[in-house]
């Protein structure tokens, strides 16, 4: 009985048959791990360059002076029609226009303004129309909810209690003479 068993171990041991499926099951996991957060990424840097893209041409805009005036409404509404990619981009988007004072100068608050989709109450947020030739900075906040937050990178982004992250893009212009 002993040696029965023992020889039925030893040949268990030598069979090669099933050998992959161990690798198989250990590597798996890691290999769609990647593969998501690969796709996280890109869809993050996707939606990144579609925001910086649609910035700067609305800045562009408001720069050559086209005769259109613009407030905070036009300027999101302008963006988001520029940026396709962005879901939700007029209810996500949160615009800061600062006027920087070049002769006294100090550095803008690094932390950008967004919508808070765990808050019922909407942010103040500063929006100030420039003179002629001053310097305006102009702060898009963009959230959106990651494609797959249980990945290393979509666990890896900061979140609000909602579970949104932000996109910050930043866009400068001189305010041009009438």
């Amino acid at each position: 009985m002993i040696r029965a068993t023992l020889n039925l171990l030893r040949r268990f041991r030598a069979s090669e048959s099933g050998s992959a499926v161990i690798p198989f099951a250990l590597w798996t996991p890691v290999f769609v791990g990647v593969i998501l957060s690969g796709i996280e990424l890109s869809a993050t840097t996707m939606r990144h360059t579609a925001l910086e893209r649609a910035l700067d041409e609305t800045v562009r805009d408001v720069r050559l002076g086209t005769g259109t005036l613009y407030n905070h409404a036009s300027l999101k509404q302008s963006i988001c029609d520029r940026a396709a990619v962005l879901p939700g981009c007029v209810d996500n988007l949160q615009l800061e226009m600062v006027r920087m004072k070049i002769r006294d100068w100090t550095d803008p608050s690094d932390t950008a303004r967004c919508v808070d989709h765990s808050d019922n109450v909407a942010p103040v947020v500063s929006f100030e129309y420039g003179r002629d030739n001053e310097l305006m900075l102009l702060r898009a906040c963009f959230k959106y909810k990651p494609i797959s937050p249980a990945t290393w990178m979509g666990n890896a982004l900061r979140k609000d209690g909602a579970g949104y992250t932000a996109i910050v893009s930043k866009a400068a212009f001189v305010q041009e003479p009438s």
